[in-house]
């Protein structure tokens, strides 16, 4: 598990300046309020990802990193679909997330907004930045052609 949170830190501070690279790490994952997530197929650790409280109805996505020995297989839908899920029961209204702006990062800008994310202005502590960019969707939204993204097929999930 740290390894691939090791990963997901070395990759998003190889691409970002350090000011503005806001990827938990293992410590601040299990703070109070932030639940962790992993994915595991064929007992394989494939990915990881965590929701962090905002306030009673607003959370947000954090730290999504898949295996890149599985990119590309829905891994980052399921993990992400079965948080939105979690994200629902827990009674949160709305979700957003911060992610970069580089190249690296397009691949995961246009997963969360085929989910239903919209671009959205900066949202809690952080402040407008050429390298980051930010996204929310309300939990009663469903994305085009989808009747609920959170009940996307899903490798099985271990929280």
């Amino acid at each position: 598990m740290r390894a691939l949170l090791e990963t997901h830190l070395a990759f998003c501070h190889a691409l970002t300046p350090i000011a503005h690279a806001y990827a938990l790490d293992a410590d601040r994952l299990s703070e109070p309020g932030v639940t962790f997530f992993s994915a595991r197929a064929g007992g394989m650790l494939v990915g990881v990802g965590a929701l962090k409280r905002l306030d009673d109805s607003h959370a947000e996505l954090k730290s999504m990193h898949t295996s890149e020995a599985v990119r590309g297989r829905g891994v980052g839908r399921a993990m992400a679909g079965h948080i939105l899920a979690f994200a629902r029961e827990q009674g949160y209204r709305r979700v957003s997330l911060e992610t970069g702006t580089m190249d690296a990062f397009a691949p995961a800008r246009a997963l969360y907004a085929r989910m239903g994310f919209e671009p959205c202005e900066p949202f809690g502590e952080y402040a407008p930045s050429p390298y980051n960019t930010w996204m929310t969707m309300s939990l009663d939204a469903r994305p085009p052609g989808s009747p609920d993204a959170s009940h996307a097929a899903a490798p099985p999930m271990d929280d």
